[in-house]
């Protein structure tokens, strides 16, 4: 699945004044709800940071994956964020997360969800790709980078 298929160039962005992980969960709400639907960021940031409470999503190397099921959602969405600098987010390798993309699905895609986030930890694994999101200069080459990739080959 290339990531083009979650992600929107208006839900890619670079924060840059995050001091935790349950700010960079809240800025990925911003960016994951939809602006038409009043009060959906707060719906999306209370599931993310409830799913965080069970165990964090950080799934080492600098990445996290926050996930949450939303009840009002009829399609997946994802939100990548860039960190800088790293924050604290629970990692069982400790360290910092800098690479996040965050999803929203609807609730009832259970199965859907797993393989997704199984495709997604794929992308992650690679270090070569990790690599290029840090290097990328500014939010536009970032943005061409995560919506030009094609899914990791098994």
């Amino acid at each position: 699945m290339p990531m083009r298929d979650l992600l929107s160039a208006a839900r890619v962005a670079i924060v840059r004044d995050a001091s935790d992980g349950a700010d960079v969960i809240d800025a990925a709400a911003q960016l994951l709800a939809d602006p038409a639907q009043p009060g959906q960021a707060s719906v999306i940031a209370a599931s993310l940071h409830a799913r965080e409470t069970l165990a964090s999503t950080a799934i080492g190397h600098g990445v996290a994956i926050p996930h949450a099921r939303i009840a009002t959602l009829d399609a997946s969405r994802g939100a990548f964020l860039r960190v800088s600098p790293p924050v604290p987010f629970g990692a069982s390798d400790n360290a910092p997360v800098d690479l996040v993309l965050a999803l929203a699905v609807p609730e009832h895609h259970v199965q859907q969800h797993l393989h997704r986030l199984a495709e997604l930890a794929e992308y992650f694994a690679d270090a070569d790709f990790r690599a290029r999101l840090r290097e990328a200069d500014d939010l536009e080459a970032l943005r061409m980078l995560l919506l030009e990739s094609e899914a990791p080959t098994p």
